[in-house]
C-alpha cells in the first residue's frame, strides 16, 4: 500500500505533515510506504529534523508549487499544475498510489479530485462525510460542505455512502441512517426532507430509523445522519467551537474557585485531531481532506483512515452497492 501525502498542506507546512507521517509508521502494515508530495529540499530538511525510523518506507515525489487560500478551487488543476495536491492526486490516478490525504484547501482538493478521480457511476454529487462526537460512539454526518444546493435523490446517495463508510471503516454491521430534521414527524421540514424521508423509508438497502434533531446526534441516536452541505457545514462549524468555548469557560471558573479538574479525556473526545480526516465519498478513489490547523497526530490519523479505506476495499463495496441500488431502481 502507498499513501500519497500532501506535505504543504497545513498552516504550518510541513511540520505537521513530516512528523505525523513518521508517527503513522507505528501504526500501519510494514509494507505501507508514504509519499510525501511537496517541494523536496523543504520537506528533506524537514524529515532530516527525525530518526529512529524505517526511511524506506518514506518517499519523496518532487511538487515546487503550493496551493493557496487566495487560489480559487476550481482553477487549481490548470493554472497550478504541478502543486502538491494536484500531483498527489496524479499520482493515484496513475496507479503509483492507493490513497491521497492532504490538509490544503478543502475546495481546491475536492475540486481536483472530482476531476482526476471522477466520481464514481451512480454517484451524482459526491460528499464529504466527517465525524461527530456523541456520548457513544462517533456519527458520521454527511453531506459536511461539499454540496449547498441538493435534491431529495442526493441525499438518498449520501446515505448510501454512509452507510457503507460506517460498515468498512467504523465497524458497524447495520447502521442506522438518519435524516436531519426540525422535527421526527415525517411531515416536518421542507420540501427536500419531506421528500427526502419518503425515498428513505421505501429504500430496502437503508436501515432509516428516520428523522433526527440536533440534540438527537449528540445523544447517539444514529449512527450516519444525512443533510444537505448548507446544513451540515453549519453544524460542523458549530460543533468545533462550542465545546471548546464551553470547557474553556468551565475551567476558567473552576480555575477561579480554587478547582482542579483534568478536562483532557473530554478535550480527546471532542478534538478533530481524535478522527483525522474527512473522506470525500463516491468518487474513484480515496481522498481525505484534513483541517488546514492539523496536529501531526490528525496527520497520523488521517493516513490510518485512508489505509483503511484502502485495505477494506472501501471504493469497490461503494460501486457493487451503487450499482445493485441502480439495478433495483430500474
Amino acid at each position: 500500500m502507498r499513501i500519497a501525502l500532501d506535505a504543504m498542506g497545513t498552516d504550518h507546512a510541513p511540520v505537521s505533515e513530516v512528523a505525523g507521517a513518521v508517527a503513522a509508521l507505528q501504526d500501519l502494515p510494514d509494507d505501507t510506504r508514504i509519499i510525501l508530495v511537496g517541494d523536496r529540499e523543504v520537506v528533506e530538511g524537514e524529515l532530516a529534523k527525525h530518526s529512529g525510523f524505517p526511511g524506506h518506507r518514506i518517499e519523496i515525489c518532487h511538487a515546487p508549487d503550493r496551493v493557496t487560500a487566495s487560489d480559487a478551487p476550481a482553477s487549481v488543476l490548470r493554472r497550478k499544475p504541478e502543486s502538491s495536491i494536484v500531483v498527489g492526486l496524479r499520482l493515484q490516478k496513475e496507479g503509483q498510489a492507493d490513497a491521497f490525504v492532504s490538509a490544503g484547501s478543502t475546495g481546491a482538493v475536492m475540486a481536483t479530485s472530482l476531476f482526476t478521480l471522477r466520481p464514481l457511476p451512480g454517484v451524482d454529487r459526491p460528499a464529504i462525510g466527517t465525524l461527530l462526537p456523541t456520548s457513544h460512539e462517533p456519527c458520521l454526518m454527511l453531506d459536511a460542505g461539499a454540496n449547498v444546493d441538493c435534491k431529495p435523490h442526493h441525499l438518498v446517495q449520501f446515505a448510501h455512502l454512509g452507510n457503507i463508510y460506517a460498515q468498512d471503516l467504523m465497524g458497524r454491521a447495520k447502521p442506522r441512517v438518519a435524516l436531519l430534521n426540525i422535527g421526527e414527524e415525517p411531515e416536518k421540514g421542507d420540501e427536500l426532507t419531506m421528500a427526502t424521508h419518503q425515498l428513505l423509508s421505501a429504500d430496502p438497502g437503508i436501515n432509516f430509523v428516520g428523522n433526527v434533531e440536533g440534540r438527537d446526534i449528540i445523544q447517539g441516536l444514529c449512527d450516519v445522519v444525512v443533510c444537505d452541505g448548507f446544513v451540515g457545514n453549519v453544524l460542523l462549524k458549530f460543533y468545533e467551537s462550542v465545546a471548546e468555548f464551553v470547557i474553556g469557560m468551565l475551567s476558567s471558573k473552576l480555575d477561579a474557585a480554587g478547582h482542579d479538574l483534568n478536562f483532557q479525556e473530554v478535550f480527546q473526545v471532542l478534538d478533530y485531531a481524535e478522527y483525522g480526516g474527512a473522506p470525500l465519498l463516491g468518487v474513484g478513489g480515496v481522498s481525505i481532506i484534513c483541517h488546514g490547523e492539523s496536529t501531526p497526530r490528525a496527520i497520523q490519523n488521517a493516513l490510518s483512515v485512508a489505509a483503511r479505506a484502502v485495505s477494506t476495499g472501501m471504493v469497490r463495496h461503494v460501486a457493487r452497492e451503487l450499482a445493485l441500488t441502480s439495478e433495483n431502481a430500474t
